[in-house]
């Protein structure tokens, strides 16, 4: 264990999930921890990305709900408007709460924060552009953890207002009469849960054969299913090449020829790392079309500067940033560290159905020829579905045929973001399935049908 004359001074470049983990937990072990960061703590994922995209799915769900009520032996309650800037007050209260809170974390671990644009003018010091000057910063260790921000192609004139990318989606003044998406990965998809949900009519531009095109097919089938039931539009095969702007109408051209008329066009075309500006080339870090490349243990090639979160390009998801960060700060002071499996990472798209999974996917398995048990269970009869209203979706299971490990799972339904957690613990602990048979689960309970696909 690092053990100096005097406490090494690691600096965190970037407050969002990764920077703040590493600056936290370094700083809790005793460390001269120093962040920079030129907007709040949090990073992008408070501000423009995880929360407020999850409270406007909130929001949304709700909204469906009520229109739903019926279903469920509730009188129609009349109709029921969207005001977008409360929407947006509330998303930038709870965003403006948390950062408070981490900020305080923060503080109270004595992590100094600096207010600024951090370039390393050598492999041990940065200067910082602060709004009192530029301040020189020295170090022993360095965590570069700047984040990424949304791909904008170069025929896409982004101006915030009628042509915007998911930054902008959150603050709208008025909910887009009709919303054109491009982009149908995770993002894109819930995008289109949102607005759609919210009372836009919503056309979604697949450039592929599905949406979700890295994901299980059966998975994207039944999110189709779905937003075909919503009257969205899908475009399949349909590529954009060009958006025009006359008024308050845009239109998006494709690869195909056609041509898609509406009010709004949101962009989801995917991300790029926040990793220029930061002096990289003149120190030695490697780059990769922008991300930083890294080890096991999140050094570049630069040993003793690591990089955390979005910027690396390894699954862009903030509880992977936050897991690199704390691995990190552990294994700068002497800690034993294992290497994050990423396989065994749990992913979640929020959406109606959520879509969750963790592990090794059908898919996966077919793609390297490997022989595996798939047990799949329709979330239809389950009790708690039915008195819910809530039926759609699957859970599947993926285990050893030899020795009953369960290798992964995949939950398509309500509340599948929570469920896939029993599936990551299994999956992540090597249990065999008849753990989860021999597990008696609440009834009635989604989860019921967890231990249903494990027999």
């Amino acid at each position: 264990m690092f053990n100096p004359q005097r406490p090494i001074r690691i600096l965190v470049i970037g407050g969002g999930p990764g920077g703040q983990a590493a600056a936290t937990t370094a700083a809790r072990f005793g460390a001269d921890v120093i962040l920079v960061e030129d907007q709040i703590v949090g990073g992008a994922a408070h501000l423009w990305d995880c929360i407020p995209s999850k409270a406007m799915v909130s929001s949304s769900m709700r909204m469906r709900a009520i229109r739903n009520a019926e279903e469920l032996g509730i009188s129609d309650p009349g109709p029921v408007a969207v005001d977008m800037s409360l929407l947006s007050a509330r998303a930038s209260r709870i965003a403006d709460t948390l950062a408070a809170s981490m900020t305080d974390m923060l503080d109270s671990q004595g992590v100094e924060i600096v207010r600024g644009r951090a370039r390393f003018t050598s492999t041990t010091s940065v200067a910082v552009n602060t709004n009192g000057g530029e301040v020189e910063i020295q170090f022993d260790r360095a965590v570069i953890a700047t984040g990424s921000r949304p791909r904008v192609p170069d025929w896409a004139p982004i101006d915030g207002e009628r042509v915007i990318t998911t930054r902008e989606a959150y603050h709208l003044p008025e909910l887009p009469e009709r919303l054109i998406i491009i982009g149908s990965g995770v993002t894109g998809v819930e995008m289109v849960h949102i607005f759609s949900s919210l009372g836009s009519n919503v056309t979604l531009l697949v450039s592929r054969h599905h949406v979700l095109p890295h994901r299980d097919p059966e998975v994207a089938m039944v999110l189709e299913e779905d937003f075909l039931k919503r009257g969205v539009g899908l475009l399949k095969g349909s590529r954009a090449t060009n958006i025009e702007r006359d008024g308050d109408i845009v239109k998006v051209s494709t690869e195909d020829g056609r041509k898609v008329e509406g009010s709004h066009v949101l962009l989801a075309v995917g991300s790029l790392p926040n990793s220029e500006n930061l002096g990289l080339d003149q120190i030695g870090v490697d780059v990769d079309h922008g991300f930083i490349q890294v080890d096991e243990y999140q050094r570049t090639s630069v040993p003793h500067i690591y990089g955390a979160g979005d910027v690396t390009g390894q699954m862009l998801l903030s509880s992977v940033a936050t897991a690199q960060g704390t691995k990190i700060a552990r294994h700068i002071l002497g800690h034993d560290v294992t290497p994050i499996d990423y396989r065994k990472v749990s992913q979640g798209i929020f959406t109606e159905p959520e879509i969750a999974s963790v592990g090794l996917e059908e898919v996966d398995a077919a793609a390297e020829g490997r022989k595996v048990r798939i047990t799949k269970v329709p979330l239809g009869p389950n009790a708690r579905a039915l008195i819910q209203g809530d039926t759609g979706g699957f859970v599947k299971l993926v285990s050893d045929p030899a020795t009953r490990v369960v290798l992964g799972g995949t939950v398509v339904g309500h509340h599948a973001s929570e469920l896939i957690g029993s599936i990551a613990v299994a999956t992540n602990a090597r249990l065999s399935v008849d753990v989860l048979v021999e597990t008696l689960m609440v009834h009635p309970s989604l989860t019921e049908s967890i231990a249903e696909a494990a027999e």
